[in-house]
């Protein structure tokens, strides 16, 4: 939604253990990816498990738009009755999505190869974000795009009326400006191929191929092309979207924060492209064991079970594992406070371009809260303060960004004293469940009137 609603600032305080199981939302790149690859099958694809934040539900409204039939039968379960590739109807009207990059930047590349025009637009958070990264190579299949300086939103793309595929080396890790292009390949003719020196998340490649594209890789000198067959028939197929890696990682990190916690997280993705988080702990020395391995919906998933340790150690975090946990560095910094000694995460540029500038919004944020903290332009260092040692007691700006506003209540449970976020209501786009889910494993979370 463009229009942020009024602010809802919320409280936590720090108190017992968190007890019980967290049952997370599914995950938001794969429900995404589902309602979008399912609007381009020819018949109806089932889904289960979809997370159903504000994020997914715009990408729904938008797939509605371009005259899929989208329907919520209740509790993550949809339909979705396709159009097929190069299918897709003009809308007759703007299509707005609300704060998500992944959704607008992997619609618009659904829709690039289609002869159609489209008007994009966001909330004040994402129209401030760069589409020049994912722009400038859809120009290359022969799309129009206008929009404002810096390719930000609003902005209008005329998909090609003669497409044609697409040799492309990502010049940044970028898993939205992959799949974009990927998506832009499937009404294309021949081969588009995309290359990535340094792998990022596949669950696009994983889904195209279990909707019935040919993807074949291949290994070169500049890194790992996914070569795209264009103009498929997709089957519709029944999608279980497992529980989204980058939500547990709140119920998670907050147990390990406080003492004596023990929480189960069921069935979250254990993709090799999401886990960087999970390998960061485990060598920062986390009790986590991870149980009952399986597969479900394509993707590799296990139950989590977490224990509070007041062991942490500060680590650094290599450069080449910042694609696998992007999402999950403003929680990793609220852990890292709690950790004995140095937290490095160098190499996280990407940050600055997110919902907000990530790395600005947590080391302001823990600087309040009593933490020192270095960062460079693409680098953010937290020392520690042990165990006990995070004093809390401030309000924080959470500036129209769901995981700042999150990472900052977890910290707050552990902190000697409450911590503010000034605003909780964006939380909404990605984990709506999240303060009933915490309140209800014993966190002390409380809504503030304003």
């Amino acid at each position: 939604m463009t229009a942020h609603a009024a602010p809802r600032p919320m409280t936590a305080r720090p108190g017992g253990p968190l007890r019980g199981t967290a049952a997370v939302p599914g995950d938001k790149s794969v429900s995404h990816r589902a309602l979008i690859l399912g609007a381009l099958a020819v018949g109806e694809t089932r889904i289960t498990g979809l997370l159903e934040g504000q994020d997914v539900l715009d990408t729904a409204a938008a797939m509605r738009a371009f005259g899929a039939t989208v329907t919520r039968h209740g509790d993550g379960a949809w339909t979705v009755h396709g159009v097929g590739p190069g299918g897709f109807a003009e809308p007759d009207r703007v299509i707005d999505c609300g704060n998500s990059g992944t959704g607008v930047r992997l619609i618009m590349g659904a829709m690039a190869t289609t002869p159609i025009a489209a008007t994009f637009t966001g909330d004040a958070s994402l129209n401030r974000r760069p589409m020049g990264r994912v722009t400038e190579p859809l120009k290359r299949f022969g799309a129009q795009v206008f929009g404002r300086s810096g390719g930000r939103l609003p902005l209008t793309v005329i998909g090609a009326a003669d497409p044609v595929p697409l040799r492309y080396a990502l010049p940044v890790p970028s898993a939205q400006v992959k799949s974009a292009l990927l998506l832009a390949g499937l009404n294309a003719p021949g081969q588009t191929v995309v290359i990535e020196a340094t792998p990022t998340r596949d669950h696009t490649e994983r889904m195209l191929a279990g909707f019935g594209a040919t993807v074949d890789f291949e290994d070169l000198p500049e890194g790992r092309a996914i070569i795209l067959t264009g103009r498929p028939e997709l089957v519709p197929q029944t999608v279980a979207v497992p529980r989204d890696p980058s939500s547990a990682a709140f119920p998670v990190c907050t147990a390990l924060m406080v003492p004596g916690s023990e929480v189960l997280v069921p069935g979250v993705s254990r993709n090799p492209t999401r886990d960087g988080l999970y390998r960061t702990l485990l060598e920062m020395g986390a009790d986590i064991a991870f149980e009952n391995p399986r597969s479900e919906g394509g993707e590799p998933v296990a139950d989590l079970r977490v224990r509070h340790t007041d062991t942490l150690r500060g680590v650094r975090v290599p450069e080449d594992r910042a694609a696998s946990m992007i999402d999950e560095y403003p929680i990793l910094a609220a852990l890292a406070a709690f950790a004995e000694g140095v937290t490095e995460m160098p190499g996280v540029g990407e940050l600055r371009v997110k919902e907000s500038d990530r790395i600005d919004a947590m080391a302001r944020g823990l600087e309040a809260c009593g933490v020192r903290i270095d960062e460079t332009p693409d680098s953010l260092t937290v020392h520690g303060c042990g165990p006990d040692g995070v004093a809390g007691g401030a309000t924080v700006a959470s500036r129209l960004d769901h995981r700042i506003a999150m990472s900052f209540l977890c910290l707050g449970l552990a902190a000697r004293a409450p911590v503010t976020v000034d605003d909780a209501g964006p939380i909404a786009t990605s984990f709506p469940a999240f303060a009933g889910l915490m309140t209800g494993l014993g966190a002390a979370l409380r809504e503030d009137a304003i």
